[in-house]
């Protein structure tokens, strides 16, 4: 394993948990503690708590902070208020996706935003790039952890905290628990009702220890990126260099929902608008395979003899016990959903029922 890697504040946490580790997006990470089926199942039917402090954290502070991160980044500010938080994309002027991301509204001269490990620096910098005289974009990545809450007991946890669970779908509160500033945001990267905290880097152990006694108390266990990828694919949420990267569009990846039309500006508006209007390429479908088979990224996607396709994720699906992926698929070729097709497999094809995902019914709200 690389000696350059990145390392979260909590390691010597995730070691003493007798936690698995690998490479993602330049850090070291947790990838399962129990095993991925157990985090997983606990996620679904209890709670499971994630570090996912390898998440970049940027700011954009001064006068029109909002006003100028609406003019760049995909999905419409004027949607939302501060104290919410919304999905957006960061892509080219040529239609690809140089990031997705959330950004957290503080006010019209104050955006936060959470974009992916490996990505932060790009965005960072194409932020900066473009930037009007009196905007600071500044690289937060170390300043602040991040701790997911997910799943149908995560308001018991956080409550045992002390910390505020009632608000809506994508909106955030700042509050103290156990003398640590955290922002709570209502959202997450599973499906189920959860909740990403951000608490102060440096104090981030004190607030993992305590979310980790309430969710073994709730019956819940801690879970690494094992079963969040599994969780993830679920739900049929994009995971960016799979299902989203500057050669997939977002359209391509159905996140045309996450994008302003009526906006003046964004990056890359001029080629999406024209995208939607000629209908995009490929779009993104899911696969469930009907017998026996694990599913994988990259493997071609046939009806009959001939190619309509790649997968971009794969996994076994702990929910429905069955393998499951991710692909895009040439719309030229007309595949309707439960149609069957066939992936191969090193070499052995594996029968697969076309569909929408999600996989399983969402229960975020």
């Amino acid at each position: 394993m690389s000696d350059d890697l990145l390392h979260g504040p909590l390691e010597d946490r995730h070691r003493e948990l007798g936690a698995s580790f690998a490479e993602f997006g330049g850090w070291l990470m947790p990838v399962s503690y129990a095993g991925t089926v157990s985090e997983h199942t606990a996620t679904r039917e209890s709670v499971g708590l994630f570090d996912v402090s390898h998440l970049g954290k940027a700011l954009v502070r001064g006068p029109g902070a909002a006003a100028y991160v609406n003019s760049a980044l995909t999905n419409d500010l004027n949607r939302i208020e501060p104290g919410k938080a919304q999905y957006t994309l960061c892509c080219t002027e040529n239609g690809g996706v140089i990031d997705d991301l959330i950004v957290y509204y503080v006010s019209d001269d104050e955006i936060f935003l959470v974009p992916n490990a490996a990505n932060t620096a790009a965005v960072v910098a194409e932020l900066r790039k473009h930037a009007p005289a009196g905007l600071t974009i500044t690289d937060e990545h170390r300043s602040y952890a991040v701790l997911a809450v997910q799943g149908p007991k995560s308001a018991e946890v956080l409550e045992a905290l002390g910390l505020p669970t009632d608000m809506d779908y994508m909106g955030y509160a700042d509050a103290e628990s156990h003398g640590v500033h955290v922002r709570v945001c209502r959202t997450g990267y599973t499906g189920e009702h959860g909740y990403e905290l951000l608490p102060d880097w440096d104090r981030a152990p004190v607030v993992f220890d305590a979310l980790l006694a309430a969710v073994r108390a709730a019956g819940g266990e801690p879970a690494g990126l094992g079963a969040r990828d599994t969780l993830r694919t679920e739900m049929g949420y994009p995971l960016h260099g799979h299902e989203l990267s500057l050669d997939i569009s977002p359209l391509q990846a159905r996140c045309g929902w996450a994008i302003g039309w009526k906006k003046d500006d964004f990056w890359g508006r001029e080629k999406l608008l024209a995208e939607k209007q000629a209908g995009p390429s490929r779009v993104l479908r899911g696969l469930r395979a009907t017998g026996r088979g694990v599913l994988r990224a990259d493997l071609t996607v046939l009806d009959g003899d001939t190619p309509v396709g790649i997968t971009t994720s794969g996994t076994f699906s702990p929910t429905l016990k069955v393998g499951i992926a991710l692909a895009l698929l040439d719309t030229a070729h007309e595949i309707a959903d439960g149609q069957r097709v066939t992936v191969d497999v090193r070499g052995r094809a594996v029968e697969c029922e076309v569909l929408k995902p999600p996989f399983v019914d969402a229960k975020t709200r």
